[in-house]
């Protein structure tokens, strides 16, 4: 499985201790130094079956200094992909990817249903 956090996100760190925890292996990406490509996001949206501003950290400063809340509705998908490519820092954090699913955000009880804990 793969893990993409950012070390200084507190909900990151959960979702670490979690993982830890349950002995679960994984291998640990950080967002901001190799941030996903745009043919990793597109990939990982088709698994997932969630909408893609789901993948956008809408808490995030770049998000908000960006106007993202106005301006995603007008965008088309390319140009969302394209988007979270250029800067890990507007992707939604943690993600745990595995063969069969895309978990996008930390919810204890989400992860724990998915890695069958």
């Amino acid at each position: 499985m793969l893990f993409l956090c950012y070390e200084r996100c507190s909900t990151c760190q959960k979702a670490k201790r979690f993982l830890d925890d349950a002995g679960i292996s994984y291998t640990w990406r950080d967002i901001r130094g190799q941030n996903p490509t745009r043919e990793e996001l597109a990939r990982w949206h088709a698994q997932s079956g969630l909408p893609l501003r789901r993948f956008f950290n809408t808490s995030g400063l770049a998000y908000k200094a960006l106007n993202l809340k106005e301006k995603l509705p007008q965008m088309s998908q390319e140009q969302q992909l394209d988007l979270l490519a250029s800067d890990g820092m507007l992707v939604k954090r943690p993600m745990l990817i595995g063969d069969s699913f895309v978990l996008v955000g930390f919810k204890e009880e989400t992860w724990r249903e998915q890695l069958g804990l």
